[in-house]
């Protein structure tokens, strides 16, 4: 029943995208795409692995950088220059993950910071990078070299740039579909129970370490695709993109929106990007007024946005159920709580 719902959400929602764009501003629909891929590939980590990471603004940003570079300079098309972020990306968590993944705890997390600060320092001080100004005006391009990504819709009034807005949207219904089937497999199976008790899945024959390498350079490679997306939407690759800030605000979408969740990443996004769009006017104050959401929303909310109405519509559902199967699921649950003399403690 929970994945017919989840299915049906996402066909609505599928459906709510494609005409967003006549509606909201098609330019900061497709910023909330970007970070919500970004947050989504983070929660991959967090969320269902149990790694936390402070540094994943490497990634976003490294590959940023790498695409902007590409399609500017060596005249790459635009899916080119972004499966080149991604790839790259892929690579710089393979190598970071080496570093780190033996590692658990404050000790992993401080290790990807301050791995990200020699990815910052690098796109501060090398050549092709433009230092503090950034990689200024990268070409947006042409599609598989036929569609003007560029090009500019007037319609009822409004300028849209709908080809675009549907590249970067397809570009996050794949990333998006990719990370559910992965968490849906047997290997999301596997990274939850490594998650939950990692010492039973070593004694399961289970290589752990392999694993959680894999999984981190899935989550890599997905925020390079979002960040290398980004470059393109606003023609830009800048510092901001790989700076402990960015890892900091992807942490706060995937709490605020529910940790290990498939859809609360993407409202956490959604609730960040549009505090800081919305905000923007009263400067640096913008941070107190998030920093203050955010405590509110986990002492109310402790499971994130999409967390809590989950809970609360289970038990709704629970609730209504006839009594005939109440008491089945009730006799499921009292037998889980008294096992027979038989059963091994495990």
């Amino acid at each position: 029943m929970e994945n017919s719902l989840n299915k049906k959400l996402l066909v609505v929602l599928l459906l709510i995208g494609l005409g967003a764009p006549f509606v909201v501003y098609p330019v900061f629909l497709m910023q909330l795409y970007c970070f919500a891929l970004f947050a989504c590939a983070f929660n991959l980590l967090l969320g269902y692995t149990g790694l936390l990471s402070f540094g994943h603004a490497a990634f976003f940003g490294g590959a940023a950088y790498i695409t902007g570079y590409l399609v500017k300079n060596a005249g790459f098309t635009p899916e080119m220059g972004i499966l080149a972020g991604t790839l790259a990306a892929a690579a710089m968590g393979f190598v970071f993950g080496i570093l780190t993944i033996r590692r658990q705890g404050i000790y992993f997390a401080m290790i990807t910071l301050a791995l990200a600060q020699v990815v910052y320092f690098v796109a501060l001080k090398a050549p092709f990078t433009g230092g503090e100004d950034g990689l200024q005006n990268v070409p947006r391009g042409k599609l598989l070299g036929l569609v003007n990504l560029g090009r500019t819709y007037h319609l009822a009034g409004k300028s849209l740039e709908l080809n675009l807005y549907y590249f970067v949207f397809a570009i996050f219904c794949a990333g998006f579909w990719l990370l559910y089937r992965t968490i849906n497999s047997p290997f999301g199976q596997v990274i939850k129970a490594i998650r939950e008790n990692e010492p039973r899945a070593v004694s399961l024959g289970y290589r752990v370490e392999r694993i959680k390498l894999l999984a981190f350079v899935i989550s890599a490679a997905l925020s390079g695709t979002a960040g290398a997306t980004k470059t393109l939407v606003f023609q830009l690759a800048s510092l901001t993109d790989v700076s402990w800030h960015t890892s900091g605000d992807v942490v706060l979408m995937t709490l605020l929106g529910g940790l290990g969740t498939v859809a609360g990443p993407v409202m956490g996004a959604f609730t960040v990007v549009s505090l800081q769009t919305g905000l923007s006017s009263i400067g640096s104050w913008v941070t107190v007024v998030i920093g203050a959401i955010f405590v509110i929303c986990v002492l109310l909310f402790r499971r994130g946005f999409v967390g809590e109405l989950s809970r609360i519509i289970k038990k709704v559902f629970e609730g209504d159920l006839p009594s005939e199967d109440s008491g089945r699921i009730q006799g499921r649950q009292e037998g889980k709580q008294a096992p027979g003399p038989g059963a091994a403690s495990g």
